[in-house]
């Protein structure tokens, strides 16, 4: 099963590191958040990744065309240009970089990565958030429903709107503000989904979190897993230096695998 991951926009609120690289390649313990996410996937056993690009998505390409290269010892003939890898270091990954267009929106990325995902079902989340979601429940709560898309519900207080979630919590009903009855739930992306949710895209110019979810929602197809472990996006300096104290302690609970 594929995974998709958005790391295209701007990240204007995080400007001081946005500026000279996409968001979703600012570092976490020196490693781009990005990495993490991979390694919260893999961890579970889903490897292939199709990374949607977009801004400085050269930035993205160069670090994974050299990471081999960057995390190994190595021999290389200059004449020839053979390279002998000593004690190479690498993941067993598989990585489709793909430049969806610079000002795309969220929905409008997944749209022009169709001919990569359209084969079944496929992972997507966000390329600026990590969380100690088990990947696997989420995908076999997803294939327990006869949904087009799961997203992973979380608690996460402040300036997110809320879900409006179905009694038992299994299915969305709607985005709006807090209330009693929804523990105030949050998207925070995660998502399993089917072929079906391209022909919910309309253009470039689309939000996947609009549109598409409205469309979801009124055909029934959206439903939610419900997480109540730890969840964190990087969307401000504030949040990055949040992160960076949890990875300091050698026990970030994101980090679900094992060195």
């Amino acid at each position: 099963m594929k995974v998709a991951i958005l790391a295209g926009g701007f990240g204007t609120r995080l400007s001081e590191e946005t500026m000279i690289r996409p968001k979703p390649m600012a570092e976490i313990g020196g490693r781009p958040i990005l990495w993490h996410i991979m390694k919260i996937y893999a961890h579970y056993g889903f490897s292939d990744f199709v990374v949607l690009g977009g801004y400085r998505v050269d930035f993205i390409r160069d670090y994974f065309m050299r990471y081999r290269a960057s995390l190994s010892d190595f021999t290389i003939d200059l004449g020839t240009g053979e390279v002998d890898w000593l004690q190479a270091q690498a993941e067993n990954w598989r990585i489709t970089v793909l430049d969806t267009g610079k000002e795309s929106l969220t929905g409008g990325r997944i749209r022009r990565a169709r001919r990569y995902l359209e084969g079944g079902t496929f992972c997507l989340t966000y390329g600026d958030g990590v969380s100690d979601v088990n990947i696997s429940d989420l995908v076999a709560f997803h294939k327990s429903r006869d949904t087009w898309c799961t997203l992973t519900a979380v608690v996460q207080p402040g300036r997110y709107g809320a879900l409006n979630l179905s009694d038992n919590g299994a299915a969305v009903r709607g985005f709006g503000e807090k209330r009693a009855g929804d523990g105030g739930l949050i998207n925070g992306g995660f998502f399993v989904c089917e072929p079906e949710i391209f022909d919910l895209i309309d253009d470039d110019l689309t939000t996947w979190e609009a549109e598409p979810m409205d469309r979801l929602i009124a055909r029934d197809k959206l439903s939610s897993f419900v997480h109540s472990g730890y969840w964190q996006s990087m969307d401000t300096l504030r949040d990055k230096q949040v992160l960076e104290a949890a990875w300091a302690t050698k026990a970030a609970p994101w980090k679900v695998w094992s060195d």
